[in-house]
């Protein structure tokens, strides 16, 4: 009989007040029996809505109903049939706005856990699964690709298991893009990423870290080496300001170096190599999930007070909204409706403090959200010593000012069709660097998308 419950097993977590001041992951995932429970609420439908919801296309009635019977390691091996990063699209993808806004049981109760399911079987086969990588027999045929984050890595695992040569050109020192330098510890471990990039390279994907491709070597450059397709999956790494008076100031961050600081170089234990200044009051400038991610962090530095301050409501937040009830829970404050106007020094040239105005929504703009404007005479100063802007990112023009030919768009991102192909012949992308600071599924189903056509086109060569 299948499990009528109107709400899903809520996932067990740390006490707020104590994972605010460690970098340990805060959800602590479903039990052999709370997954048996929740997989018996799915009803198995027949035209299965909720695959339609995924970019991956994942056979989640299928993989749900081997759960429920206790098949796990079944269960792993249909979802790693359409995802090379289960362990990580459990974690964080917004299957809330994906695959559970399909889900039948969301009609008249909450959707079914999909995500919490798909984390509970890639863990369990991480710490029971034993069946050996079996590597494809080789075609014959090489392909690079640009970038090890979501987009790059799951291009380079449907090639490799296609049997193709692929190699991956990382920028930095260690693979995994974004979910490595941009996603904190506490809710992505570094060592499951790795675990999945290991993964890949027993399907025989190589790895070059360090390869700053547009400056160590060129797209033109690879392909003269033998390469016969290159995916450009290089991300949004590129952080935007405001424009504001006083952004230069010392303590003031970008969100990207604020959290690859602290993410990549382990800011946060004892004597780093990278050190960060821990500051005691700090604003966060924007709603998104990468503002949650570096309110959290501060907040775990030792801040005293972390603010997280948007010019538009809490309805209008675009984070997830786990995200922002896990910020609320840990004593993040939020100061909505209000928009940063200047950074102020204090006597040693750091942030002194943050002027603001606080706004109100009027008509919508051309993104249907309600533009916010000024009210007239709501001036005031935040009392704040550190700054970190979070506002957006957008594509490093370093790859398409040394590739002639490709064609971009006006703020950087790469012009390609929806199989991901450029203007360049054979060299196709995804991901980040062609719609500009998105999710983690969205890259990975473009990375899956032009892996097909890539293995189309150079089969008809």
């Amino acid at each position: 009989m299948p499990n009528m419950s109107l709400k899903k097993n809520p996932m067990p977590s740390q006490d707020p007040q104590v994972r605010n001041k460690n970098f340990l992951e805060v959800a602590l995932g479903y039990t052999k029996e709370m997954a048996l429970d929740e997989a018996q609420r799915c009803l198995n439908c027949k035209n299965s809505p909720c695959v339609k919801g995924c970019p991956v296309s994942i056979e989640i009635p299928n993989f749900i109903s081997e759960v429920a019977k206790g098949n796990f390691a079944e269960a792993y091996n249909i979802i790693s049939r359409s995802s090379s990063l289960p362990a990580v699209c459990g974690r964080v993808c917004p299957q809330e706005s994906q695959c559970e806004s399909k889900c039948v049981r969301g009609i008249k109760g909450e959707p079914v856990g999909i995500g919490r399911l798909e984390r509970f079987v890639a863990d369990w086969h991480n710490e029971n699964g034993d069946a050996e990588v079996v590597k494809p027999q080789p075609n014959g045929h090489k392909v690079a690709v640009i970038g090890s984050g979501p987009s790059g890595l799951t291009c380079a695992g449907d090639l490799a298991k296609m049997g193709y040569e692929v190699t991956v050109f990382e920028a930095l020192h260690l693979a995994g893009g974004v979910l490595v330098y941009g996603i904190p510890e506490f809710r992505l471990p570094k060592a499951i990423v790795q675990k999945e990039i290991d993964t890949l390279e027993k399907l025989g994907v190589k790895i070059e870290t360090n390869m700053v491709i547009g400056k160590v070597l060129s797209i033109d450059e690879l392909m003269e080496d033998g390469f016969e397709a290159v995916f450009i999956g290089s991300g949004a790494g590129l952080p935007r300001f405001m424009g504001i008076k006083g952004e230069n100031l010392k303590g003031v961050y970008s969100a990207n170096e604020f959290l690859t600081r602290v993410n990549l170089m382990k800011a946060y234990k004892d004597d780093p190599s990278t050190p960060i200044m821990h500051a005691k009051k700090v604003a966060v400038v924007g709603g998104g999930n990468v503002a949650m991610d570096a309110a959290r962090c501060a907040k775990r530095l030792g801040a005293d007070e972390v603010y997280i301050v948007y010019r538009r409501s809490e309805e209008e937040l675009p984070a997830r909204k786990e995200e922002v009830e896990h910020a609320k829970e840990e004593g993040i404050i939020f100061k909505l409706l209000n928009n940063p106007v200047e950074i102020l020094p204090n006597e040693n040239n750091f942030v002194g403090g943050m002027k603001c105005v606080e706004m109100e929504l009027g008509e919508p703009d051309e993104s249907g959200r309600r533009r916010p404007v000024v009210k007239e005479g709501s001036e005031f100063v935040l009392d704040v010593d550190s700054v970190i802007m979070s506002i957006g990112t957008s594509p490093n023009p370093l790859i398409k000012s040394t590739t002639k030919g490709l064609d971009t768009q006006k703020w950087g991102g790469i012009i390609a069709d929806e199989d991901g192909l450029t203007s360049r012949v054979g060299v196709y992308a995804g991901g980040d660097a062609v719609t500009g600071a998105a999710t983690v599924i969205l890259a990975m189903g473009a990375g899956k998308t032009a892996a097909s056509a890539i293995d189309k086109y150079i089969k008809s060569k």
